[in-house]
């Protein structure tokens, strides 16, 4: 028995394990050729978050649901590589609009670089995912542009905020079904697809990808406040000092909104004041930490990994399913 990944998946299938430890060398294998230019300059911005590393989620959510079907069908690794060089690009330029200094454990690209560099190597990694896709066929291409179209409505949504009389709760999810779901969705729809699984499974694996996305964009939101730096790979609580709403924050002003307490005033006030004053910031982090607001946010991480697990009912008994549902277990865990 393997630990396969950073989120500790124990395969006890020893098929299984083999299939999903092959993937996923061959992804990185991909992401490597796909980042290569003949202009060394580019390369090595290109590289940067490859190597890294990372949790690589969606290209085992592809090997996993490849399961279902040929997990050795030609097109399941591609389709791999192209959901993860997505996933890099929007990197390049969430850092750029979130001010980040760290990613991954390393200096974000663009405090390394700058900004220009930083959104122009998103867009070439954008470019070489589009290129591998073609190959795909135009189903995935469709598919791929719908996804991409969902995300970035996602992003623009989450910076004009939620319009008058709409629930910042309800807005919030919807924002994070686009950014983070949409993506996470067309691994577990790619990964089924090129395998050859029947439609059934396509539209499961679909379904549980939304479900799942949507719990880890939440548990990174608890990890923003709850973490230290040792544990995400960030700094803690940028989201936090770059004024970004996640579930915690949300959760403490509609408290705030219905009464609560002066506590949750004053701590709402705290958060409206300049928190890149770091003794502020720290403050703020240390007051969201022992709020109740933070275990409600883990909670609704707990409920979303719960639907995802629900979808996977109708699958066959067997490794791959066993492994889906561990998954739902790591992306609470990761949250606790």
């Amino acid at each position: 028995m393997t630990v396969v990944g950073p989120f500790g998946l124990s395969l006890r299938d020893q098929v299984l394990e083999a299939d999903v430890q092959a993937g996923l060398a061959a992804v990185e294998e991909g992401l490597l050729e796909a980042t290569k230019s003949s202009v060394p300059f580019i390369t090595g911005a290109a590289q940067h978050l490859v190597h890294a590393g990372g949790k690589r989620f969606r290209p085992l959510l592809v090997m996993l649901a490849a399961q279902f079907g040929d997990p050795h069908a030609p097109g399941v690794v591609p389709a791999a590589v192209v959901v993860e060089l997505t996933h890099l690009a929007t990197l390049y330029h969430d850092d750029v609009m979130d001010e980040a200094d760290v990613r991954r454990g390393v200096p974000s690209a663009n405090a390394n670089w700058d900004n220009s560099v930083a959104v122009l190597t998103g867009d070439f990694l954008f470019a070489r995912a589009s290129h591998i896709l073609a190959d795909l066929g135009p189903e995935a291409v469709r598919i791929q542009a719908a996804a991409f179209e969902r995300l970035v409505t996602g992003q623009i949504m989450e910076t004009a905020g939620p319009q008058n009389g709409e629930d910042p709760v309800s807005h919030y999810l919807d924002v994070i079904a686009g950014k983070t779901g949409s993506l996470i969705a067309v691994a577990g729809r790619f990964g089924a697809m090129m395998s050859g699984a029947d439609e059934r499974v396509v539209s499961i694996m679909t379904q549980y990808g939304e479900r799942i996305g949507t719990a880890f964009q939440l548990a990174d939101d608890v990890l923003d406040i709850a973490s230290d730096s040792r544990e995400s790979g960030k700094t803690p609580g940028t989201d936090l000092r770059e004024g970004i709403p996640t579930l915690p924050v949300l959760h403490l002003r509609a408290r705030a909104a219905r009464g609560g307490s002066p506590e949750d005033r004053e701590l709402c006030a705290l958060l409206d004041g300049d928190l890149t004053d770091d003794a502020r910031h720290a403050e703020a982090l240390a007051a969201l930490r022992a709020h109740p607001a933070l275990e409600q946010a883990r909670r609704d991480t707990v409920r979303h990994a719960d639907e995802a697990r629900a979808m996977l009912a109708p699958l066959p008994e067997c490794g791959a399913r066993t492994a889906l549902s561990q998954l739902c277990d790591a992306v609470v865990h990761r949250a606790g």
